[in-house]
């Protein structure tokens, strides 16, 4: 049930004050050093003067980021109407920075911290930042689709009663494909143990605004949650917004924040936080009704062309897949004999198609507010034509997406422990100092202080054979790892 407006969400008071500062011509003798684009006039050719007039430095009348007294504590207090929370904090880092700040502000060294393993490296990279220790519920994985799930409600209970010192349970809500665990349930559970109950919805902005979808963290009663407005909500690339719930205090997140995220905020991103909001305030309901209605018809025709199988609610079984993001357009592709970063390389380079990503087993096409059926027109045509041209035999592709990793020491142990680089194929039984992922999505295939394993090494060896987009590592051909010198350290 959505939550009736207090504010006029007809505002947006950090545009407004943009719009009011452009027209009156003011003579700058602060930053940007580029002066309204006059000084770089290449920038401002490809930009746009409009565009770059408004990139200025906070000033009295334009309020400040770091500690907003006037139109950026309004637009803060009608994105926290909008959202239905305590507090919204505009966030001009990334949802990386609103989810690190969620673990930052609730956790400390030693704190130990309930948690899923497919989580965004955003999650561990707070740990290693902040010394708290993971407590990993390896979430089910569909052997089929090779993907992971949800958290089990018994799975997260048995983490709380295993370990009744932890400080915060994390959830994916929902996870990149879409699938949400019981978050009411892990919420409740949370709170009766004295802990938080934290939510990553880097993919969930819809959840707040659209009709038949799974619950949102603030409706759950989750104490913060990190929530990509750039993402599903239309604002520019790197703006988000870090949620809070009555229990949780705003000065002392508001310092927590002000440790990392830059003093110098972007208008540009601030003001698309605040028009995006309203848009979707104003009309988000019919929106993402329209979003839905057309991943629906998309998964209905992509099935019908055979091979592929576009997943959807009837995967819903009550608790590791408690709901179904009805706009997400997840596609198994494995199959046709594809891989599926094979069928985002083709669309890309054959059909000048762009999606989210492709993996071992799967694509995801991004649906939003921006999308016309026209578009997914094509997309279909071209996945049915792929499936003509390219599918073969689907033998000795691999599936698994998840391996339960074999935790040996805190991720900031061994971040910044003695370690040494060894070639990948010597470092079966070794621990790992850093990072291996695919991006997208950024979930870690290895993270720092955990056991590679000789299947870690061949999933690698794979993903790079068949093209994924490998991160992570110093080496960036990753043909070496970094291990730590001694175990335990």
């Amino acid at each position: 049930m959505k939550h009736e407006y207090r504010l006029d969400q007809n505002q947006a008071p950090i545009f407004e004050a943009l719009e009011t500062f452009r027209q009156m011509r003011v003579v700058p003798f602060d930053v940007p050093g580029h002066k309204r684009g006059r000084g770089n006039p290449e920038l401002t050719q490809f930009l746009g003067e409009k565009c770059v007039s408004i990139d200025v430095n906070s000033m009295k009348p334009l309020d400040n980021l770091c500690h907003p007294i006037s139109v950026i504590r309004q637009a803060e207090e009608l994105a926290a109407d909008a959202f239905g929370a305590a507090h919204a904090f505009l966030m001009v880092g990334g949802t990386t920075s609103a989810v690190q700040s969620m673990v930052l502000s609730t956790c400390k060294r030693g704190d130990k911290i309930i948690l899923p393993r497919n989580v965004h490296r955003s999650v561990i990279n707070a740990l290693v930042l902040c010394g708290a220790i993971p407590v990993y519920v390896n979430p089910e994985v569909d052997h089929q689709l090779g993907i992971s799930l949800g958290m089990k409600r018994e799975m997260v209970a048995k983490a709380i009663r295993e370990n009744p010192d932890a400080v915060a349970v994390l959830v994916n809500n929902p996870t990149y494909y879409g699938i949400c665990s019981d978050l009411r349930a892990i919420v409740r559970m949370a709170h009766e143990a004295g802990m938080f109950c934290l939510a990553d919805e880097a993919h969930g902005t819809h959840f707040y605004f659209g009709e038949n979808m799974p619950v949102s963290a603030m409706e759950a009663g989750a104490d913060m949650a990190a929530v990509s407005m750039h993402k599903s909500g239309g604002s520019l690339t790197q703006s988000s917004f870090l949620l809070t719930g009555p229990h949780i205090s705003e000065g002392h997140v508001r310092k927590i924040i002000n440790l990392t995220q830059t003093t110098s905020g972007s208008y540009l991103l601030m003001s698309s936080l605040d028009i995006s909001r309203r848009n979707l305030a104003l009309r988000g309901k019919e929106v993402f009704r329209q979003v839905s209605a057309m991943a629906q018809y998309a998964r209905e025709e992509i099935n019908a062309v055979g091979g592929y199988y576009a997943f959807g609610e009837e995967l819903v079984n009550g608790d590791s897949i408690f709901a179904f993001d009805p706009t997400k357009l997840s596609v198994h592709t494995r199959d046709i004999g594809l891989a599926g970063i094979e069928v985002y390389d083709l669309l890309r380079d054959e059909y000048d198609i762009q999606i989210e990503f492709g993996d071992i087993g799967n694509i995801l096409a991004y649906l939003s507010i921006g999308d016309r059926p026209q578009n997914l027109e094509r997309l279909v045509s071209a996945l049915a034509e792929i499936r003509r041209r390219h599918q073969k035999d689907s033998t000795g592709l691999m599936n698994q997406e998840y391996f339960d990793p074999q935790v040996v020491t805190s991720p900031q142990e061994a971040f910044y422990a003695g370690q040494r680089s060894v070639p990948l194929a010597d470092s079966v039984g070794c621990v790992c100092s850093e990072f291996v992922m695919c991006y997208p999505p950024g979930i870690p295939i290895l993270a720092p202080g955990e056991r590679i394993t000789p299947e870690i090494l061949d999933y690698i060896r794979y993903a790079k054979a068949k093209g994924c987009s490998m991160t992570g590592p110093a080496d960036p051909d990753i043909e070496h790892i970094n291990i730590l010198e001694q175990e335990g350290v």
